[in-house]
């Protein structure tokens, strides 16, 4: 059987302890395509690039299995901002 959703994101929860995480699995349900939005204080003075070296790190053994892993965000805390519902945006009357 190949790597699950719950799989990526359990390994992720547990190893880089993030404040947020979203994993899709884009394989149509294989397990060997993912696409992981991650936010994690581990992240702190890294650049991009290590940031996504330390998610793959995370998942060393998964990705033996995983074809494609597409890290669309890697942020710390304080530059996560959930995107404002369009009722924030609109002027008041």
């Amino acid at each position: 059987m190949g790597v699950t959703k719950e799989i990526v994101e359990s390994t992720l929860t547990s190893k880089l302890n993030p404040t947020h995480l979203e994993v899709l699995d884009t394989s149509g349900g294989c397990g060997a395509s993912f696409a992981i939005e991650i936010v994690s204080d581990q992240f702190e003075g890294k650049k991009l690039l290590e940031r996504h070296r330390i998610v793959n790190a995370a998942l060393a053994e998964e990705m033996k299995q995983i074809h494609a892993l597409s890290i669309k965000k890697a942020m710390t805390p304080a530059q996560w901002k959930p995107e404002p519902s369009s009722n924030d945006s609109q002027p008041s009357a």
